[in-house]
């Protein structure tokens, strides 16, 4: 009993292995100084976004992050609810999200977070669902 019970659960490391091997590696990658985020999967480009960053006093924290947790219809409990779809939360409140307030990308606009036009979040959104949280990276520089 104990061999068939071992071979089962061998069957299914390498059924998972297989699995993740074949998940897309996602990098997204921000230039605050540049306030765009390029997405990468495998290595091979896929979009390059105009972003809204921190604005003076608000900054957008650096560093290499792993999505923590997804809202698809999130409201800023902290900021007025304001609207914040396709929000990917990164770093506690930080998120990458839409933004209704186009006019205002490519140049430091929010409270800390990413902010996308909201269909581009949309779409790195539904990255993250279909990739898993591991294999999705975050990556924040100037």
């Amino acid at each position: 009993m104990k061999k068939i019970l071992l071979a089962g659960a061998i069957a299914a490391g390498m059924l998972m292995s297989v699995a993740s091997a074949h998940a897309a590696r996602i990098v997204a990658k921000v230039d605050i100084s540049s306030q765009t985020m390029t997405v990468s999967q495998n290595g091979v480009v896929k979009y390059r976004w105009k972003v809204s960053t921190g604005r003076k006093g608000y900054g957008t924290p650096t560093g290499s992050y792993s999505p923590k947790w997804l809202s698809k219809h999130h409201r800023s409990r902290k900021y007025n609810n304001a609207p914040m779809p396709y929000a990917v939360f990164f770093r506690g409140g930080y998120a990458v999200h839409g933004t209704n307030q186009v006019s205002r990308l490519g140049r430091p606009a929010s409270h800390g977070c990413i902010r996308l036009e909201t269909a581009n979040a949309a779409k790195f959104f539904s990255m993250v669902e279909r990739n898993g949280h591991s294999n999705i990276r975050i990556v924040i520089n100037h």
